[in-house]
């Protein structure tokens, strides 16, 4: 039974980790995805396909740390950013919600999305219509600045794991 090699699977399997890379830095622009720890993922079957040879287990231990701090960011940095600006919990939910609305919108719907569901969330909450808006415009800062921290945090993994691949 010389067909039955695991041989064959080492393309498709460089192939899969690389999609997964670029499937997770789209993730982190795209808030349906958990981008960052998806990047993680490519990055440890790309680790794996090689033995370990080149990058082995701190550098995958530190770059797991950092996946999940991305999380955390993440999530704080929108929580934090609508609290700022007087947002409560019905509001701050909005903005999940219309985070994933927005989603099926592109661009304008990511941006606009958690503005337009932190007002409504926030005016459902028996809020006048100026604390609603600045409660949007708290949770519209708070994505951005989730977004841009995983986007560098993604980056930062993938120039570290390839410091260590060639290093």
């Amino acid at each position: 039974m010389e067909w039955l090699s695991w041989e064959w699977l080492y393309w498709p399997a460089w192939a899969l980790a690389v999609l997964l890379i670029l499937a997770g830095l789209a993730g982190t622009v795209l808030p349906v995805m958990p981008g960052v720890p998806i990047v993680l993922l490519g990055l440890i079957l790309i680790a794996w396909l090689d033995g370990f040879v080149h990058v082995g287990f701190w550098t995958l231990a530190w770059l797991t740390v950092l996946a999940l701090l991305s999380v955390v960011i993440d999530f704080l940095a929108t929580a934090e950013g609508a609290r700022r600006f007087g947002a409560g919990r019905l509001a701050i939910l909005g903005a999940a919600v219309g985070l994933l609305v927005g989603i099926f919108f592109g661009l304008p719907g990511i941006l606009f999305g958690p503005f337009v569901g932190a007002v409504i969330g926030h005016l459902l909450g028996k809020a006048n219509l100026d604390d609603s808006m600045r409660a949007g415009v708290g949770a519209s800062i708070g994505v951005v600045v989730g977004t841009i921290s995983k986007v560098v945090i993604a980056f930062v993994m993938l120039v570290w794991f390839g410091v260590a691949w060639w290093v």
